[in-house]
């Protein structure tokens, strides 16, 4: 029996395998990117939201420790402190207290009231910035011939006849005549404190182009058009409100000062 031999490979022809490449094409290169730019897109906004949120947080733990520095003020020395202004190097203004140069529309005096940290310039600026716009504003009563500022001014007065007149409403449709230094106020149905003695407050993440909406007009900042007074607005935030303020109230003062001796 005969087994069949296969014929030998032809002489002169080498066998060959040929390959197929093949690259991407544009479109799909393209199409490539515009799903690592979607995933890129995604992870920034939250990234961005939470920053947004420290700073949020940061600037709320700054007014909440500026009204406790105010209150150590007033123990300390039977009257609370002036705002300062812008040229002042966070030095209440004028020194010593007294009727203030800037009541309604001044800031935080952080050099006089020992903070820290602060700018090159003396003042303490909110989470969003070290700008001159990210400083932390102050606002005082000057009722009672400006006693809540003058050196035992409130004593003297007396607890009973001191009446501080800020005013906080929840919106800046709910100000009455609003940029009158005597008669601007709140709307009874807006009204979220009518006898504040001071009102700390940051102009949020929009300080440098906002400011000039409904409710952010009524805060003194550089858009404003009003004339700063005795009313200040803490809306609900959103689009177009993103100030933070916090506010001391009469009773806390009052409290403070008679556990330390201070009053009556």
């Amino acid at each position: 029996m005969k087994t069949a031999v296969p014929p030998p490979p032809s002489q002169g022809i080498p066998l060959r395998i040929t390959f197929l490449q093949r690259g991407f094409s544009l479109i799909e290169i393209a199409i490539v990117l515009f799903i690592v730019s979607l995933l890129l897109g995604g992870m920034l906004l939250p990234l961005a939201a939470q920053q947004d949120m420290r700073n949020q947080g940061d600037t709320q733990k700054q007014l909440a420790e500026a009204r406790e520095a105010l209150l150590g003020f007033a123990i300390a020395n039977g009257r609370l402190p002036c705002p300062a202004t812008a040229a002042s190097n966070g030095i209440e203004a004028p020194g010593g207290g007294g009727p203030c140069t800037a009541p309604f529309d001044g800031y935080l005096p952080a050099a006089t009231l020992g903070l820290a940290p602060i700018d090159a310039q003396g003042f303490a600026v909110d989470g969003w910035g070290g700008n001159t716009i990210n400083r932390i504003r102050y606002a005082v009563t000057t009722f009672n011939a400006s006693a809540f500022t003058t050196a035992n001014g409130m004593k003297t007065v007396t607890m009973t006849a001191l009446m501080p007149d800020l005013k906080v409403c929840n919106a800046g449709s709910g100000v009455v005549n609003p940029g009158n230094l005597a008669t601007a106020d709140c709307t009874a149905a807006s009204s979220l404190a009518t006898d504040a003695v001071a009102v700390i407050y940051s102009l949020g993440k929009n300080a440098g182009t906002g400011g000039n909406g409904t409710d952010e007009n009524h805060n003194p900042n550089p858009q404003s058009t009003l004339v700063a007074d005795r009313a200040f607005v803490s809306a609900q935030p959103g689009t177009t409100f993103d100030d933070q303020m916090i506010w001391l109230s009469k009773n806390i003062l009052f409290n403070r000062m008679v556990s330390a001796g201070q009053l009556p």
